[in-house]
């Protein structure tokens, strides 16, 4: 038995998906997470902040703020 190496394969997660959870969090009146940034200051630049969101879920970075 070998070692597994670990799999760089990106998820598959459409923009889509994104845009309907931003939704449901906006609909909700989602309260600031960790980084205490409110759903109106979010919006200021929302078409970047999905972006960025979907392109470190598809990548899996995560980092904070």
């Amino acid at each position: 038995m070998g070692v597994s190496e670990p799999q760089d394969k990106p998820f598959n997660i459409p923009k889509r998906l994104v845009w309907e959870a931003y939704e449901r969090v906006k609909a909700n009146k989602g309260a600031a997470g960790v980084d205490r940034q409110s759903i109106e200051g979010f919006e200021t630049d929302l078409r970047n902040n999905l972006y960025k969101i979907w392109n470190r879920s598809v990548s899996r970075t995560r980092t904070a703020g």
